[in-house]
């Protein structure tokens, strides 16, 4: 969300676990002994006294980190516990290349240093001394072919992830053929992974996952893939360069299960040749120029459990075909010319845990068609022509667990036909015709995690109405008309992690006082209010803020550093900056 919390009716629509085609700016690549460490090290030991305290061991890596300044090398101590100390130290930027020297040799495992800052060829020599390493994440660092070489004897090395790197050359790729325990690489966004750079991949005969999305010269490369039997997830998402021609040459990846060439040059011939891919259970061709024609071969992929189809340009014409898409769990159908005349092939898809049709020419007739697929769990009608009478067909989706129905002709008088969604868990309602009234409907669903209410006209005392949600962890009431007065009732929410109330231009610093007990914030947004320099001092009890958002308000960046470095040591975002 923005600053002001502006939005776009043609937004792209984010999708957690469907990739889509354009992803986040890295993925963290690691072991699971170091996730979970990680995991492990995050809970803290609950003491008679009803406070915490840390346990032994956080006392003595704290104590380390510290002090860390005065020790030359950490290469005595067991390896989870120089693992810790290294973790620690990259957490709170402290790293420097100085103080790296002191874990040469320490046999750590994991070396996460995506997007910090400073890292460059002089940090690979005591990268590489660790001898058992699993994992490589140095995204968005400024390491050339002279520090990819140092890791050419790093035969352990399991994942391999150099997402965002521009420093290197086709020739650095090549010290990497070598490392045939690799299962896991990625290098997104490089216009140095050309076809001669790729033939490096050939020898990656053990390669599970590659990740080249956004790299724009790649078309042609893709011949010296067709050794990788173990290949299962391939991304080159938003790879305008990639054509059909390079599809023929993965048609042999017989154990492909994920593939995404969203955003590519694909057309319907370069997915006649996806065919053979029996194992296919993951497609992802968004904003591919392709037509109905396509969904034909499409259908011949029995495994696929996962479709993404949004922003094709696509009509109602030829879905008939995937009606026999049996294993289908989540369909993207959003940004499509589609009406509720494609939504009666949808009818026998009834394992169906998700469907999106944003932005597409559907109304409340058509929802009929859902009403047999009672695994639904996501629907995303947003943007729709979907209005009141609509709502009844999917009342009786009763595994619902989350629902946009933004920008639609939904009112309050519709509301009242979701009481029946006990499991309903986020809620998108994102409407100005939406009020106290309708809010009021909408206190049967105790179960809500999220709440967007963004635009709606709550009143001061329709706030209210929120205690209902005692569970609720993120709302968003943006551009209304609340005045400091309904702030009472929201700061008795303590479960909030998130709080967005910008564009209320009426608050003042007494929300800032009021909200000053809600300590398990992590994201905060009063933009676009008359808070002032002067009502920081009451968010010094948030201690795990991690998100300030404050912007057009009279508030400068350098008093909210000044917060940030006394007394908010987690704030990591914040604006004005």
């Amino acid at each position: 969300m923005g600053g002001i919390c502006s939005r776009k009716r043609d937004q792209q629509v984010i999708e957690d676990d469907l990739r889509r085609g354009i992803s986040g700016r890295y993925c963290r690549s690691a072991s699971t002994k170091w996730l979970g460490a990680r995991s492990l090290r995050s809970k803290a030991n609950h003491c008679p006294g009803g406070g915490t305290c840390p346990s032994l061991m956080d006392l003595c890596i704290n104590k380390i980190r510290e002090d860390f300044h005065r020790y030359n090398s950490f290469s005595i101590l067991p390896r989870d516990i120089s693992q810790q100390i290294f973790n620690e130290l990259v957490d709170s930027h402290c790293l420097t290349e100085a103080s790296l020297e002191a874990f040469r040799d320490c046999a750590l495992q994991d070396i996460y240093l995506g997007e910090y800052i400073g890292v460059h060829d002089g940090w690979m020599d005591v990268i590489s001394s660790q001898g058992s390493l699993l994992s490589i994440d140095i995204s968005g660092s400024h390491v050339t072919d002279v520090g990819l070489r140092l890791l050419k004897d790093c035969s352990t090395l399991q994942a391999l992830t150099l997402n965002y790197c521009d420093q290197f050359s086709e020739h650095g790729l090549k010290y990497i053929s070598g490392l045939s325990n690799l299962t896991s690489l990625s290098i997104r966004k490089s216009s140095t992974v050309n076809p001669d750079g790729m033939r490096a991949f050939s020898n990656l005969v053990n390669l599970e996952k590659l990740d080249l999305e956004r790299c724009s010269e790649i078309h042609g490369g893709f011949v010296h893939l067709k050794g990788l039997r173990k290949l299962e997830s391939l991304n080159i998402g938003c790879c305008k360069c990639v054509m059909d021609s390079d599809m023929k040459s993965i048609s042999g990846l017989i154990n492909l299960k994920e593939l995404q060439i969203s955003n590519s040059s694909i057309t319907d011939l370069g997915i006649s040749y996806l065919r053979g891919l029996e194992k296919l259970t993951a497609l992802n061709v968004e904003g591919c120029n392709i037509t109905a024609a396509c969904l034909e071969s499409i259908s011949a992929l029995a495994s696929l459990a996962c479709l993404n189809l949004n922003r094709c340009g696509l009509f109602d014409d030829g879905f008939e075909k995937i009606s026999g898409l049996k294993s289908l769990k989540r369909l993207s159908l959003a940004f499509n010319m589609i009406t509720d005349a494609c939504l009666v092939h949808l009818k026998g898809l009834a394992n169906l845990e998700y469907l999106n049709l944003d932005s597409c020419k559907i109304g409340d007739e058509g929802l009929a068609n859902l009403t047999g697929l009672t695994l639904l769990k996501s629907l995303v009608l947003s943007d729709t022509e979907v209005g009141n009478s609509g709502l009844r067909y999917i009342s009786g989706l009763n595994k619902l667990e989350d629902l946009n129905l933004s920008f639609t002709s939904v009112t309050d008088t519709g509301l009242g036909r979701l009481s029946r969604l006990t499991h309903l868990r986020s809620l998108n309602l994102d409407a100005r015709q939406i009020t106290d009234s309708g809010l009021e409907k909408l206190t049967t669903l105790s179960g809500l995690i999220t709440l967007d209410l963004f635009g709606a006209h709550i009143s001061d005392s329709g706030t209210a109405y929120l205690r209902s949600f005692k569970n609720l962890q993120s709302l968003e009431i943006c551009g209304g008309g609340l005045t400091d007065a309904g702030i009472k009732n929201i700061r008795e929410i303590v479960s909030l992690t998130q709080l967005n109330l910008s564009q209320n231009c009426n608050l003042t610093d007494k929300t800032l006082e009021l909200i000053s007990g809600m300590t398990a914030l992590r994201s905060l947004n009063v933009s676009n209010s008359r808070i002032t320099n002067e009502g920081l001092r009451y968010l010094k009890p948030l201690k795990n803020l991690r998100s300030l958002t404050l912007e057009s308000c009279k508030v400068t960046a350098s008093e909210i550093k000044k917060l940030q470095s006394a007394d908010l040591p987690n704030l990591i975002s914040f604006r004005p900056e």
